[in-house]
């Protein structure tokens, strides 16, 4: 580990926000880097082996540039697809993953219906079924891919109008009734998700609780960092780095209320 370095937190867009917001709170005297490939976003749609290809690709020049102490994947479209080819390719950094909170779902739910609103890559993905089958075999789980969320989340982030409809659409399938039961759990599992949660307890055909897995990720990067955590504060404003290398002011406004400086801006 460089002792030195930042603190990387890497997502396709703005969702891994919420991600690096719990983290501050638990390590204020940490650099943070948050690094989004949002020219590559949504990175959903890609084919497995050409993203795969990508994000180490991507990787190999972050780990290299930036000399990371940590890295937190906030993402669960690339973790779950890349997140051990990650830890081969780079043994010396310490990788933190973003996988669907479906394990502490299951330990919560009083009904057994718990629906799990996810990308369509995070959906397909063995990694998925697998937790499924590991800590949910005695529950009820809905796979619902939303193929426009995450793009929805990113227009809502920066004030501009997403109508109630719309959100709607995209979660309705959340909600499934059985034999007098309701759902009762719906799992986040794309880190932009939580940036609406306060949208779809508004429209909720029924309430539920929106699982949002930022506070245990931050939580786990403590745990990985351990005895290595910074004790001083960094004169240095912590950045963001996105891959398209926008010249957009409404973004230098938007991270500055994450206390985030916009590289080469």
């Amino acid at each position: 580990m460089a002792n030195s370095g930042p603190v990387l937190f890497f997502d396709s867009g703005l969702g891994g926000l919420t991600v690096l917001r719990e983290a501050r709170y638990l390590l204020p005297c940490e650099a943070l880097l948050y690094v989004a490939d949002d020219a590559a976003f949504p990175i959903g749609r890609w084919p497995e082996a050409d993203l795969t290809a990508h994000i180490l690709s991507l990787f190999d020049d972050l780990v290299a540039r930036y000399r990371p102490r940590a890295v937190v994947v906030a993402c669960n479209t690339a973790f779950t697809l890349a997140g051990a080819a990650l830890r081969k390719a780079h043994p010396d950094v310490p990788f933190v993953g973003t996988v669907p909170a479906i394990k502490p779902a299951a330990e919560r739910t009083a009904s057994g219906l718990i629906s799990v609103l996810a990308t369509p890559g995070t959906v397909r993905r063995t990694y998925t079924r697998s937790l499924i089958e590991s800590f949910a075999g005695q529950c009820h789980v809905r796979l619902v891919g939303s193929d426009g969320l995450a793009e929805l989340a990113e227009r809502h982030l920066r004030g501009e109008a997403v109508a109630d409809d719309a959100l709607l659409g995209e979660i309705r399938d959340c909600f499934v009734e059985r034999g007098g039961r309701r759902t009762d759990i719906v799992v986040l599992a794309c880190t932009h998700y939580p940036l609406l949660a306060n949208r779809f307890r508004a429209i909720a055909p029924w309430p539920v609780d929106w699982l949002d897995p930022a506070e245990a990720i931050a939580r786990q990067l403590v745990r990985v960092l351990g005895e290595g955590r910074a004790e001083a504060r960094s004169h240095q404003p912590d950045k963001a780095v996105f891959t398209s290398r926008p010249q957009d002011p409404v973004l230098e406004r938007l991270l500055a209320g994450f206390g985030l400086v916009l590289e080469g801006q």
